[in-house]
């Protein structure tokens, strides 16, 4: 399992957000580097990226890519994708980053 998780709720249609696409990569210098993607199951989850990497301290990037989720239900939205960065301290910990999603917002926070 990935030290890395998340979970993806369109809070306008009260219920997970499947089907997404989900990018994770490791922000550095001199250039980020992808570490793996992943499709977020039917209760809007991704549990594990493939290939999965060790985690280690430092900046990392989860980017959501909405537009094809929106697109598929017909439904106008804002932001083609979302792009949230993070903060790694202690890599012994876990990091679950869930994104609250509507067509014309959206919200993160670090869960548990």
């Amino acid at each position: 399992m990935s030290g890395i998780t998340t979970h993806v709720l369109d809070v306008a249609r009260g219920r997970p957000a499947r089907g997404i696409a989900v990018v994770l990569e490791r922000v550095g210098t001199p250039q980020s580097a992808m570490l793996g993607r992943a499709t977020t199951d039917a209760d809007g989850r991704v549990t594990a990226f493939a290939p999965t990497s060790s985690l280690q301290s430092g900046t990392y990037r989860l980017t959501f890519e909405v537009a094809s989720y929106f697109a598929t239900m017909r439904v106008e939205a804002f932001y083609p994708r979302v792009v949230v960065e993070f903060d790694v301290g202690d890599p012994a910990q876990h990091y679950h980053v869930p994104l609250l999603l509507s067509p014309f917002g959206y919200s993160t926070y670090r869960g548990s």
